[in-house]
């Protein structure tokens, strides 16, 4: 009862919050709707919002999937291969000197309006926090494990399999955290960028034509659609590393940057 109690909680403390900041700025509804408004909307043109937000989700589980991908088998290399990680890492950190961000517009140029460049700028903004918590979990590998398992005279594939993969499952679940957490920006950010599909290009849309609530609506939408992916993602790292339990009791154990 509890875990149903403490979000509806939350979520009528945020809701109660924004409408006393309504009441107090008096603000009109064109530049800050109440809650109420924003709900009204949001019924009212659900169809309309559920077309874009599954074209938004679609675009987020696919970079997710991608950058999850790219990013493990990037750390698996690193970890591997010592000079590949002596010429890789240093391109991987100095490229996030580059504002991912500032890559939207080169996208669109490469691959289009469509769908692929907001699938890569999901997957950019996923790959590089993914491969740093699972190369560190990888390289953390207590020693005493891997020489006993040199001393049993295991090969370094069966190191890597059986021992070093399974420490860095908890390094590993928090990149998918925060991967969860940064999935949505990527695509929203591109969509804003060039679309005429999605969260982003309705927000656009109606933050041009002065329909702020339904812009308020579309942001609901997409911060439901962070929230489940994130709770989705929790859960399954919990699955992961089940001997980790007592220390993922907290939902937000994971976090991170993004740029």
């Amino acid at each position: 009862m509890a875990a149903i109690l403490r979000p509806l909680s939350i979520a009528f403390g945020l809701a109660l919050l924004w409408q006393c900041i309504v009441w107090i700025s008096g603000a009109p509804k064109f530049i800050l709707p109440g809650p109420g408004l924003v709900i009204a909307t949001l019924v009212d043109q659900l169809p309309l919002l559920l077309r874009h937000a599954g074209v938004t989700l679609v675009e987020i589980l696919l970079g997710l999937v991608l950058g999850v991908v790219l990013g493990l088998l990037s750390a698996l290399s690193l970890i591997t291969w010592g000079g590949l990680r002596r010429w890789l890492m240093p391109v991987l950190v100095i490229s996030q000197a580059i504002p991912v961000f500032a890559l939207a517009p080169v996208l669109m140029l490469w691959l289009g309006y469509g769908m692929a460049s907001k699938i890569a700028m999901a997957t950019l903004i996923i790959y590089f926090p993914v491969t740093a918590a699972c190369f560190d979990g990888l390289r953390r590998t207590p020693t005493d494990y891997l020489k006993l398992a040199r001393t049993l005279g295991a090969k370094r594939r069966a190191q890597l399999l059986q021992i070093r993969l399974p420490a860095a499952l908890p390094a590993f679940g928090s990149g998918l955290r925060v991967a969860a957490s940064v999935a949505p920006i990527g695509a929203v950010v591109g969509e804003w960028v060039g679309s005429s599909t999605g969260l982003g290009y309705l927000m656009l849309n109606a933050n041009a034509r002065m329909q702020v609530d339904l812009m308020f609506a579309a942001l609901l939408i997409l911060a439901l659609i962070a929230v489940a992916l994130y709770f989705l993602i929790d859960r399954l790292a919990r699955l992961l590393v089940p001997w980790q339990s007592d220390t993922l009791n907290t939902p937000l154990s994971g976090s991170g940057r993004s740029r």
